[in-house]
């Protein structure tokens, strides 16, 4: 059986043969001032979770699933595998289609336009060696899914700061997490979902370990079940943002005592991104602290033709999902 648009009762063995990734881990860059190494484990994590077949069950194949880590994370390679997105999509009518990106990203203040920085970067020719959110967002819209989710971990530069100091900036750049009005780009369309690991001026930490950013680690517990109720069998959009909502900002604080708030728009019903343990889903008996934690969560959309509302509360970091019906597009304050 297939797993395809809403879907049904699962047995066990299947594929969630729809889906198609393109993991970004920008890594070491030309100048080694801005090198992350931690976002190609987090890329790498992902990874792993996404092609197990245990867990999230995408067909393990370059027909599915790209990895772009280091020196192959350029420009022109991060643009060619969106273009490799776009065919697939434009080959299979129920593609699920997951972009996830990680490494800087900076505003250039002075001409108040977004950057992705590759692997090549080079801050004497911003212009032709930094990715631009136009162009990104633009290659994106390019991509015909009926469901694409787009996660944006940038700005990790305070986690890395309390390992090894922070380099400078060039002139006129600031930290900073993807504008508005560029995500208001990523989710133009129908079936279109953004997420980003922290908002405004926030900055994205990394676990004291070292291992990976906060933000991947509870993600990959949420594409594992954490953040889902018993009987469920695929992992929906709405179940990453309940359990994102909740911990990335307990674990800021826990772990470095700053705020740092996901943030999600989306115009869209909800909708599977991937199988949930295989398509076995999550038992009640099985249920570990982290989904037993989300647990008084607001309730997870189920029928076809009902949207996911979000509404995130400015002041005090609530997320709270309900559901919408009709034509209803997501709303945030």
């Amino acid at each position: 059986m297939h797993i395809h648009g809403e879907s049904q009762a699962q047995a066990g063995g299947q594929l969630f043969d729809h889906g198609y990734a393109l993991l970004i881990g920008v890594g070491t860059t030309a100048d080694p001032r801005w090198s992350l190494p931690v976002t190609v484990n987090d890329v790498q994590a992902i990874h792993k979770i996404l092609t197990d077949a245990a867990l999230c069950a995408y067909p393990h194949n370059r027909d599915h699933i790209r990895l772009l880590c280091n020196a192959a994370a350029t420009r022109p390679g991060i643009l060619d595998g969106l273009a490799w997105l776009k065919r697939q999509a434009a080959a299979d009518p129920d593609a699920t289609v997951v972009v996830y990106y990680s490494g800087h990203g900076w505003l250039d203040a002075h001409a108040l336009q977004y950057a992705l920085i590759p692997h090549e970067f080079d801050a004497t020719d911003i212009p032709g060696s930094a990715l631009l959110a136009n162009d990104f967002a633009a290659a994106l819209r390019e991509i015909e899914a009926r469901r694409l989710v787009v996660f944006v971990d940038s700005c990790h530069a305070e986690g890395m700061a309390a390992a090894k100091g922070e380099p400078g900036l060039p002139a006129d750049f600031v930290q900073a997490v993807l504008p508005k009005g560029v995500i208001d780009c990523l989710k133009q369309g129908e079936g279109r979902a953004v997420f980003t690991s922290s908002r405004g001026r926030q900055s994205s930490y990394i676990r004291p370990d070292q291992s990976m950013s906060i933000y991947t680690y509870h993600l990959l517990a949420a594409l594992q079940g954490a953040g889902s109720s018993p009987g469920d069998t695929v992992v929906r959009v709405s179940n990453l943002m309940n359990h994102l909502g909740k911990t990335v900002p307990a674990s800021a604080r826990q772990c470095w005592q700053v705020e740092q708030v996901p943030f999600f728009d989306a115009a869209t019903e909800d909708f599977p991104v991937a199988l949930l343990r295989g398509g076995k889903g999550l038992p009640a008996e099985d249920r570990d602290d982290a989904a037993q934690a989300t647990a008084e969560s607001p309730p997870t959309p189920q029928k076809t033709g009902e949207r996911i509302r979000i509404h995130q509360e400015a002041g005090d970091n609530a997320v709270q999902i309900g559901l919408v019906h009709g034509d209803a597009n997501i709303r945030k304050t």
